[in-house]
């Protein structure tokens, strides 16, 4: 049995999700199923917690940017979500994230 999809709505620096369009502030309008919003949200989950773990990986001096393995994380991370609101994403939405070039939407 094939999942009903429905819009969502994302707000990326708040790692939130809506189901209607006045809930709060978005970014991003996707339709999707349980499952896919399910998905997207433990991606959220993840990123917030590799999110405090460099935070407080940042207060030792000697450690540079790319040798945090927090920050890799996260930063994959954020491909994967945009990579989703990508594929789930209206137009807009597409269009957005195309704009910001960090994806290579060649490949979807």
């Amino acid at each position: 049995m094939d999942e009903q999809t429905q819009s969502y709505y994302i707000n990326i620096q708040s790692y939130e999700i809506f189901k209607g369009p006045y809930e709060g502030e978005w970014d991003f309008k996707i339709e999707a199923t349980d499952s896919q919003v399910s998905v997207l949200e433990r991606l959220f989950n993840r990123m917030d917690e590799t999110d405090w773990e460099s935070y407080f990986r940042s207060h030792i001096p000697y450690l540079e940017y790319h040798h945090q393995p927090q920050n890799k994380e996260y930063d994959q991370r954020i491909l994967w979500v945009y990579s989703m609101l990508y594929e789930l994403g209206d137009e807009k939405t597409r269009e957005h994230i195309r704009e910001m070039g960090i994806l290579n939407v060649d490949s979807h």
